[in-house]
């Protein structure tokens, strides 16, 4: 198992998460919504794989360079 650690790539707030854990999601598809200056902003995934977790959780702050989902791609 390959793990992947997606960043935050700003600060803001979650607002919406796309993805479930074991769902598998292809390279481009949203994981996370995050709010940031009144922006809604995708974090995508950076690689086809599987959700192995999600660490944040709607209306949590959270800041740039944060661990946000874990993803398998092995």
């Amino acid at each position: 198992m390959a793990e992947l650690l997606v960043e935050s790539e700003v600060a803001g707030t979650v607002w919406k998460i796309e993805a479930d854990v074991g769902s598998t999601v292809s390279e481009g598809d949203a994981l996370i919504i995050l709010e940031s200056m009144k922006m809604e902003i995708p974090v995508e995934s950076p690689e086809s794989g599987k959700v192995v977790e999600i660490r944040v959780q709607v209306e949590q702050s959270v800041e740039e360079g944060d661990i946000i989902a874990v993803l398998d791609v092995g």
